[in-house]
């Protein structure tokens, strides 16, 4: 029996295996499916080279966007400035209450368009604050296209610094001694003064330099101080405009002298009768090493019968403030100031005034300010009066 199932079991696989024999594939088939196998991986490889390339090109489209677009941030940033001052006082009056004030917070903005095309603007927040009853105000006091036409030589078109005095154009807290900016400067000149126009600025020889206006004139009747005038830029009445030239020396080292002279037909500007105006400005400084003096005068001559009748056809003053440097950072000064906006009236007195303090440098542009203020003769009411004065600023 047992041999009879082995043979059985033999005979059958005998018949599977001829059956699987027959089943199996040839030669050719074998090598058809292999051609067709490579075809295949070739095909697969084309594509895969394909996608590759055109990740490769997706890839370098990017970077090249990219870089194009950090190439061109970068020569806004190169070509864009950003700058600024600001200043925080305390004021302890003698004869009316203390104050805190944000005195002003300035942002400049500038951009260079091509190696002789520039634009330059100032916007200033002062006291804080801005609402309807606030002591705040928002201005824009500069913003100017300046454009080199020739070498050493350039026009500015827009709204603009009128060159006058020290501290008109250069009044960053850091440049200057004093809480307060001195009184002759902003009663008189009066700073900070700007008008829209063109101005043509340039060096006539190594040293002296000029600057050559005609912009908007102030706006003010016989019963306004000049300061009042200002019209900012504002839908300002322009009846009459101004002509505005400077002449300045700095060809010794330590040595600034200069003098401006403005004439304005009619500084009314039709609002009364016709009242022409002339201001005069002088001023020199100089420092040696540690000792620096500046010294100021100016005055506007009106001619007109308002003007005349309540002594305004005359408003003068003029300091003299030397300061020393202690050290690096610490300075100290002392300014005798003199100012009457009604010096065509006999009668009336002029405003004297003593500063004296010390600033503190912590950098090169931020400081510390204590100062005290005392007029010799105030008895109109119609100052701050006596104060000690304490101040923040800086720049950047």
């Amino acid at each position: 029996m047992f041999k009879q199932t082995i043979l059985a079991a033999t005979i059958t696989a005998a018949a599977v295996s001829a059956q699987a024999a027959d089943t199996l594939p040839s030669t050719a088939d074998m090598w058809k499916v292999i051609q067709e196998q490579q075809q295949e991986i070739k095909n697969l490889k084309g594509q895969i080279q394909q996608t590759e390339t055109k990740v490769d090109a997706t890839a370098d489209a990017v970077e090249q966007s990219a870089t194009g677009k950090l190439s061109k941030m970068a020569e806004w940033v190169e070509k864009t400035k950003i700058g600024g001052y600001g200043e925080h006082h305390f004021n302890r009056f003698e004869d009316k209450d203390d104050e805190v004030d944000a005195h002003r917070f300035v942002m400049y903005l500038s951009h260079q368009f091509s190696d002789d095309v520039r634009f330059f603007s100032e916007i200033e927040l002062e006291h804080g604050l801005t609402a309807e009853g606030e002591p705040g105000e928002v201005e824009l006091e500069q913003a100017y296209i300046e454009w080199d036409y020739t070498q050493g030589h350039s026009v500015q078109i827009g709204q603009f610094l009128i060159p006058v005095g020290i501290m008109n154009e250069t009044h960053e807290p850091d440049t200057f001694y004093g809480t307060e900016r001195n009184l002759v400067e902003k009663n008189i000149i009066p700073a900070t003064w700007w008008e829209t126009g063109v101005m043509f600025n340039g060096e006539i020889a190594p040293g002296l330099s000029y600057s050559a206006a005609l912009h908007g004139g102030l706006k003010t009747d016989d019963g306004n101080k000049i300061r009042d005038g200002r019209q900012k830029s504002a839908e300002a009445v322009a009846e009459d405009l101004a002509y505005t030239a400077r002449i300045k020396y700095t060809g010794i080292q330590g040595l600034e002298l200069g003098a401006t002279l403005q004439y304005q037909e009619d500084i009314t500007q039709g609002a009364v009768a016709t009242a022409d105006a002339m201001l005069t400005e002088l001023h020199a400084i100089y420092t040696v090493q540690a000792f620096t003096v500046r010294a100021l005068w100016a005055e506007w001559d009106v001619d007109g019968n308002g003007f005349e009748a309540t002594g305004r056809d005359s408003q003068e003053g003029w300091y003299i403030e030397p300061s020393y440097k202690v050290t690096e950072k610490l300075g100290v000064f002392a300014r005798y100031s003199e100012y009457n906006n009604e010096a065509g009236l006999s009668a009336t007195i002029d405003y004297e005034i003593w500063d004296y303090g010390v600033n503190y440098w912590l950098t090169p542009t931020v400081v510390l300010k204590a100062d005290y203020t005392d007029y010799v003769n105030d008895n109109t009411g119609d100052t701050d009066g006596d104060a000690f004065n304490l101040g923040l600023g800086w720049s950047f």
